[in-house]
């Protein structure tokens, strides 16, 4: 039986002094030499033809890629890409950006992306840190996944809610 993923995002806050404001602050959660690395090569993947060279220096950086997983065009997040867990047999559509940081006024966050196997991820969505994609789950195009997605549901929109009828319903529905 597959593990039942937990209800809420799970994230770690950080604060900042009074004085402070994270975003400008930036620099003294993660060093900007590696930012800066990280930068330039998920700039670089985004170009790349061949996926495995590609899941190759995603590797590299931190992010847990699993076997036959297609990431096309994509922003991984630059600050913690070593919180990123992707699984096998998942396919990230172009222009989908997946952070595991946010930065807020006083404090900035953190936490784990999980992605289960066979999960497909439509273009242009924001998946937000500390979410979980259970296995075998679809996400819509444009959609934002600000909480976990169950195994096997296809969920879409702003915030991203389950689509009950599935995607080959819900494609023929709005196809005639």
């Amino acid at each position: 039986m597959a593990k039942e993923a937990p209800k809420k995002r799970m994230i770690s806050c950080f604060r900042f002094p009074e004085e402070g404001r994270s975003l400008s602050e930036w620099k003294k959660v993660r060093h900007p030499v590696r930012v800066f690395r990280n930068y330039i090569l998920v700039t670089l993947c985004k170009m790349l033809p061949d996926g495995n060279f590609r899941n190759g220096i995603y590797r590299k950086i931190g992010v847990r890629i699993g076997k036959n997983a297609h990431i096309y065009g994509s922003n991984l997040d630059i600050f913690f890409p070593e919180l990123l867990e992707i699984g096998d047999n998942v396919t990230i559509g172009a222009y989908t950006t997946i952070l595991t940081h946010e930065f807020l006024n006083s404090h900035y966050r953190k936490g784990e992306v999980r992605i289960g196997n066979n999960v497909m991820i439509g273009a242009m969505c924001l998946v937000l840190p500390g979410v979980s994609i259970g296995e075998g789950a679809k996400v819509a195009a444009y959609s934002l996944v600000n909480k976990n997605v169950p195994p096997g549901s296809f969920v879409g929109g702003v915030p991203a809610k389950e689509i009950k009828n599935g995607p080959e319903k819900y494609i023929k529905r709005h196809l005639k």
